[in-house]
C-alpha cells in the first residue's frame, strides 16, 4: 500500500482552526488512511492508503477533514521520495549560503506557471532568493533580512497555487524520520 506525507494548510491558527493531533488522526483513518503519525502540531502527517493518484489522495483527505472540523483544510501530499528531494535540495541551497539567516520551504498542491515562477524568482536580490523547483519554492533569507522584495507571504500569493510553508528543519526532520 503506497505511504503519503500530507501538510495541512492554515491549521491551529486562533480559536476558530483548531485541529489537534488526535483529530487530524482520526480523521485520516477516516478517509481510509492507515498507520498514521503526525509531527508537531502543525499538519504534517504521514499515512499509508490504497488510492496511488496524489490528487485523489488530497480529495479524500481534504473530505474527511472537512466534515471532521466543519471547515476546508487544503492537503498538499507528496511521496516520501518527492519529500526526500526537496529535503536534499533544500540542504543543498542552505549550505551553499553560509550567510543564510531563515529557509523557508513553500509546498506547493500544484507547480505554478513558468511566469509565476519567473516573478517570483526575478524578486530575489543579492541577499534574499527564491529558488523554485517543481512543487516546492524556496525562500531563502539572508544576514540582516528586511521585508523587501522577497517577502514570504508575497512569494505564496504570486505563486497564484495553493501552499503551505514549513522551515527547513520540519522538512529535513520528516524526511530523515519518514521517507
Amino acid at each position: 500500500m503506497p505511504t503519503y506525507v500530507a501538510f495541512l494548510r492554515a491549521i491551529n491558527l486562533g480559536a476558530k482552526r483548531k485541529f489537534p493531533k488526535a483529530d487530524i488522526v482520526a480523521a485520516t483513518e477516516a478517509a481510509g488512511g492507515t498507520d498514521v503519525a503526525t509531527h508537531i502540531n502543525t499538519g504534517n502527517v504521514r499515512l499509508s492508503i490504497p488510492l496511488r493518484s496524489r490528487a485523489k489522495v488530497e480529495a479524500a483527505l481534504e473530505a474527511a477533514y472537512l466534515q471532521h472540523t466543519g471547515f476546508e483544510v487544503p492537503t498538499v501530499v507528496y511521496t516520501p521520495a518527492e519529500l526526500r528531494a526537496i529535503a536534499a535540495h533544500a540542504r543543498e541551497l542552505s549550505e551553499a549560503r553560509p550567510t543564510l539567516e531563515r529557509h523557508y520551504i513553500y509546498l506547493l498542491k500544484s507547480a505554478p506557471t513558468p511566469e509565476r515562477v519567473e516573478a517570483v524568482v526575478g524578486a530575489s536580490d543579492e541577499v534574499n532568493e527564491v529558488v523554485v523547483r517543481d512543487r516546492a519554492a524556496h525562500v531563502l533569507l539572508g544576514a540582516g533580512y528586511v521585508a523587501g522584495n522577497v517577502d514570504p507571504y508575497r512569494v505564496e500569493r504570486s505563486l497564484g497555487v495553493v501552499a503551505t510553508n514549513r522551515n527547513l528543519n520540519v522538512v529535513s526532520t520528516l524526511a530523515e524520520k519518514w521517507c
